[in-house]
Protein backbone atom coordinates (compact mmCIF):
# COMPACT_ATOMS: atom_id res chain seq x y z
CA UNK A 1 0.00 0.00 0.00
CA UNK A 2 2.75 2.25 1.26
CA UNK A 3 4.87 1.67 -2.51
CA UNK A 4 1.49 2.20 -4.36
CA UNK A 5 0.85 5.45 -2.97
CA UNK A 6 4.34 6.65 -3.37
CA UNK A 7 4.44 5.33 -6.75
CA UNK A 8 1.27 7.66 -7.16
CA UNK A 9 2.52 10.49 -5.36
CA UNK A 10 6.02 10.47 -8.18
CA UNK A 11 3.50 10.05 -10.59
CA UNK A 12 1.23 12.87 -9.48
CA UNK A 13 4.40 15.16 -9.21
CA UNK A 14 5.33 14.25 -12.90
CA UNK A 15 1.82 15.55 -13.95
CA UNK A 16 2.21 18.54 -12.29
CA UNK A 17 5.59 19.32 -13.90
CA UNK A 18 4.05 18.54 -17.26
CA UNK A 19 1.46 21.20 -16.79
CA UNK A 20 3.88 23.84 -17.06
CA UNK A 21 5.96 22.06 -19.68
CA UNK A 22 4.65 25.21 -22.23
CA UNK A 23 5.79 27.94 -20.07
CA UNK A 24 8.80 29.62 -21.71
CA UNK A 25 11.41 32.34 -20.17
CA UNK A 26 14.25 33.55 -21.43
CA UNK A 27 17.10 36.61 -20.21
CA UNK A 28 19.34 37.35 -22.46
CA UNK A 29 21.63 40.89 -22.59
CA UNK A 30 22.43 41.72 -26.57
CA UNK A 31 24.02 45.07 -28.24
CA UNK A 32 22.58 46.79 -30.87
CA UNK A 33 25.01 49.09 -32.79
CA UNK A 34 24.48 52.27 -34.64
CA UNK A 35 21.61 52.32 -36.85
CA UNK A 36 20.81 49.16 -36.63
CA UNK A 37 18.02 46.58 -34.80
CA UNK A 38 18.28 43.78 -33.69
CA UNK A 39 15.02 41.40 -33.61
CA UNK A 40 14.52 38.21 -31.74
CA UNK A 41 11.33 35.27 -33.06
CA UNK A 42 9.35 33.71 -30.57
CA UNK A 43 6.30 31.20 -31.61
CA UNK A 44 3.12 31.97 -29.79
CA UNK A 45 0.04 30.06 -29.50
CA UNK A 46 -3.52 31.72 -29.47
CA UNK A 47 -4.45 33.07 -26.19
CA UNK A 48 -0.82 32.77 -24.98
CA UNK A 49 0.63 35.81 -23.01
CA UNK A 50 4.31 36.99 -23.89
CA UNK A 51 5.55 39.24 -20.74
CA UNK A 52 8.67 41.20 -21.87
CA UNK A 53 10.78 43.19 -19.56
CA UNK A 54 14.02 45.71 -20.45
CA UNK A 55 15.69 48.14 -19.99
CA UNK A 56 19.16 50.24 -21.21
CA UNK A 57 22.09 49.22 -19.21
CA UNK A 58 24.53 50.90 -21.20
CA UNK A 59 24.43 53.58 -23.97
CA UNK A 60 27.65 53.49 -25.03
CA UNK A 61 28.45 57.79 -25.00
CA UNK A 62 25.07 58.75 -25.75
CA UNK A 63 21.80 58.33 -24.16
CA UNK A 64 19.91 55.28 -22.90
CA UNK A 65 17.15 55.03 -24.77
CA UNK A 66 15.57 52.40 -27.95
CA UNK A 67 13.01 51.59 -29.75
CA UNK A 68 11.08 48.52 -28.60
CA UNK A 69 8.33 47.20 -31.05
CA UNK A 70 6.79 43.59 -30.96
CA UNK A 71 4.74 42.94 -34.21
CA UNK A 72 2.56 40.30 -35.04
CA UNK A 73 2.88 37.38 -37.54
CA UNK A 74 0.69 39.44 -40.12
CA UNK A 75 3.40 42.02 -39.03
CA UNK A 76 0.61 44.64 -37.41
CA UNK A 77 2.39 46.47 -34.32
CA UNK A 78 1.00 45.71 -31.14
CA UNK A 79 3.45 47.55 -28.48
CA UNK A 80 5.71 50.32 -29.77
CA UNK A 81 7.85 52.45 -27.48
CA UNK A 82 9.75 55.51 -28.99
CA UNK A 83 13.26 56.64 -27.09
CA UNK A 84 12.87 54.71 -23.45
CA UNK A 85 15.25 53.60 -21.14
CA UNK A 86 13.15 50.45 -19.95
CA UNK A 87 10.00 49.32 -19.94
CA UNK A 88 7.46 46.35 -19.00
CA UNK A 89 4.88 44.65 -21.55
CA UNK A 90 1.88 41.64 -21.03
CA UNK A 91 0.43 40.87 -24.28
CA UNK A 92 -2.33 38.44 -24.72
CA UNK A 93 -1.83 36.89 -28.27
CA UNK A 94 -4.92 36.36 -30.16
CA UNK A 95 -3.30 34.48 -32.70
CA UNK A 96 -0.88 31.66 -33.55
CA UNK A 97 2.43 32.19 -35.64
CA UNK A 98 5.78 33.92 -34.80
CA UNK A 99 5.80 36.95 -33.02
CA UNK A 100 8.59 39.29 -33.50
CA UNK A 101 10.50 41.39 -30.56
CA UNK A 102 12.86 44.11 -32.00
CA UNK A 103 14.85 46.64 -30.37
CA UNK A 104 15.35 49.40 -32.56
CA UNK A 105 19.09 51.91 -32.45
CA UNK A 106 18.29 53.32 -36.12
CA UNK A 107 17.87 56.90 -34.56
CA UNK A 108 22.07 56.43 -33.34
CA UNK A 109 24.49 57.74 -36.17
CA UNK A 110 27.53 56.74 -33.71
CA UNK A 111 26.29 55.13 -30.16
CA UNK A 112 25.62 51.30 -29.53
CA UNK A 113 23.00 50.32 -26.31
CA UNK A 114 23.29 47.29 -24.47
CA UNK A 115 20.12 46.28 -23.33
CA UNK A 116 19.03 43.60 -20.71
CA UNK A 117 15.73 41.90 -21.40
CA UNK A 118 13.63 39.16 -20.20
CA UNK A 119 10.94 37.29 -22.04
CA UNK A 120 8.38 35.10 -20.25
CA UNK A 121 5.67 33.02 -22.49
CA UNK A 122 2.78 31.12 -20.16
CA UNK A 123 -0.70 29.96 -20.66
CA UNK A 124 -2.90 31.48 -18.13
CA UNK A 125 -6.25 29.63 -19.01
CA UNK A 126 -4.48 26.75 -19.42
CA UNK A 127 -6.83 23.57 -18.63
CA UNK A 128 -4.87 20.58 -16.65
CA UNK A 129 -7.81 18.14 -16.07
CA UNK A 130 -7.25 16.10 -19.23
CA UNK A 131 -3.37 15.52 -17.14
CA UNK A 132 -5.18 14.44 -14.01
CA UNK A 133 -7.55 12.31 -16.03
CA UNK A 134 -5.61 10.44 -18.95
CA UNK A 135 -4.37 7.49 -17.17
CA UNK A 136 -4.75 8.53 -13.83
CA UNK A 137 -8.43 6.56 -12.45
CA UNK A 138 -6.48 2.88 -13.30
CA UNK A 139 -3.31 2.98 -10.73
CA UNK A 140 -5.09 5.58 -8.12
CA UNK A 141 -8.33 4.92 -6.35
CA UNK A 142 -10.05 8.15 -4.92
CA UNK A 143 -9.78 7.32 -1.35
CA UNK A 144 -5.85 7.37 -2.40
CA UNK A 145 -6.13 11.12 -4.06
CA UNK A 146 -8.16 12.23 -0.96
CA UNK A 147 -5.47 11.18 1.57
CA UNK A 148 -2.15 12.61 -0.72
CA UNK A 149 -3.99 15.80 -0.98
CA UNK A 150 -3.38 16.12 -4.33
CA UNK A 151 -5.06 19.86 -4.83
CA UNK A 152 -2.79 20.87 -1.77
CA UNK A 153 0.40 19.65 -3.37
CA UNK A 154 -0.63 21.06 -6.94
CA UNK A 155 -1.14 24.63 -4.90
CA UNK A 156 1.90 24.29 -2.80
CA UNK A 157 3.93 23.65 -5.94
CA UNK A 158 2.24 26.38 -7.74
CA UNK A 159 3.13 29.22 -5.02
CA UNK A 160 6.71 27.90 -4.74
CA UNK A 161 7.46 28.20 -8.48
CA UNK A 162 5.37 31.62 -8.91
CA UNK A 163 7.79 32.62 -5.91
CA UNK A 164 10.89 31.58 -7.42
CA UNK A 165 10.36 33.02 -10.74
CA UNK A 166 9.48 36.62 -8.82
CA UNK A 167 12.88 36.45 -7.09
CA UNK A 168 14.57 35.17 -9.92
CA UNK A 169 13.53 38.03 -12.24
CA UNK A 170 13.68 40.75 -9.48
CA UNK A 171 17.31 39.88 -8.54
CA UNK A 172 18.06 39.93 -12.44
CA UNK A 173 16.34 43.23 -12.46
CA UNK A 174 18.42 44.28 -9.75
CA UNK A 175 21.67 43.21 -11.30
CA UNK A 176 20.81 45.23 -14.54
CA UNK A 177 20.27 48.69 -12.82
CA UNK A 178 23.11 47.61 -11.42
CA UNK A 179 24.95 47.39 -14.64
CA UNK A 180 23.20 50.30 -16.08
CA UNK A 181 24.14 52.74 -12.56
CA UNK A 182 28.10 51.14 -12.97
CA UNK A 183 27.76 52.07 -16.83
CA UNK A 184 26.78 55.59 -16.69
CA UNK A 185 29.02 56.13 -13.24
CA UNK A 186 32.39 54.91 -15.91
CA UNK A 187 31.40 57.15 -18.41
CA UNK A 188 30.98 59.96 -16.53
CA UNK A 189 34.50 59.04 -14.71
CA UNK A 190 36.19 59.45 -18.37
CA UNK A 191 34.37 62.25 -19.58
CA UNK A 192 35.40 64.21 -16.53
CA UNK A 193 38.92 63.07 -16.50
CA UNK A 194 39.14 63.59 -20.42
CA UNK A 195 38.17 66.86 -20.07
CA UNK A 196 40.63 67.84 -16.85
CA UNK A 197 43.79 66.89 -18.85
CA UNK A 198 42.13 69.15 -21.72
CA UNK A 199 42.18 72.57 -19.38
CA UNK A 200 45.21 71.39 -17.63
CA UNK A 201 46.46 70.98 -20.89
CA UNK A 202 45.53 74.29 -22.35
CA UNK A 203 46.51 76.02 -19.05
CA UNK A 204 50.05 74.37 -19.07
CA UNK A 205 50.49 75.91 -23.39
CA UNK A 206 48.90 79.42 -21.87
CA UNK A 207 51.42 79.57 -19.11
CA UNK A 208 54.33 78.71 -21.20
CA UNK A 209 53.18 81.68 -23.92
CA UNK A 210 53.35 83.97 -21.62
CA UNK A 211 56.49 83.18 -19.92
CA UNK A 212 57.69 83.62 -23.43
CA UNK A 213 56.36 86.54 -24.12
CA UNK A 214 57.27 87.71 -20.72
CA UNK A 215 61.17 86.96 -20.96
CA UNK A 216 61.23 88.25 -24.99
CA UNK A 217 60.43 91.76 -23.62
CA UNK A 218 63.62 91.73 -21.43
CA UNK A 219 65.63 89.54 -23.37
CA UNK A 220 67.54 91.73 -26.55
CA UNK A 221 69.07 88.27 -28.05
CA UNK A 222 65.33 87.06 -28.28
CA UNK A 223 63.74 86.74 -31.66
CA UNK A 224 60.37 88.07 -30.12
CA UNK A 225 62.26 91.38 -28.66
CA UNK A 226 62.95 92.43 -32.08
CA UNK A 227 59.42 92.27 -33.21
CA UNK A 228 58.38 93.86 -30.29
CA UNK A 229 60.63 97.21 -30.96
CA UNK A 230 59.55 96.71 -34.41
CA UNK A 231 55.56 96.62 -33.14
CA UNK A 232 56.62 100.11 -30.93
CA UNK A 233 58.61 101.72 -33.92
CA UNK A 234 55.81 101.50 -36.16
CA UNK A 235 53.19 102.44 -33.34
CA UNK A 236 54.79 105.93 -32.83
CA UNK A 237 55.93 106.60 -36.15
Amino acid sequence: MASQKLTSLVTLLCLISLSHCRDIEREMTVEVKAGTQECFYENVKAGETIDVEYQVIDGGQGDLDINFIISSPTGAVLVQDLRRADGNHRTTMSEEGDYRICWDNTFSHFNSKTVFFGVVIENENEDDEDLWDDGFDSSVTAEDIYEMKVEDIKDAMDRIRNHLTKSRFLQDQLRAFEARDRNVAENNYTKVNFWSTVNIVIMLCTGIIQVILLRSLFDDKSRLHGLWKKGTASTFS
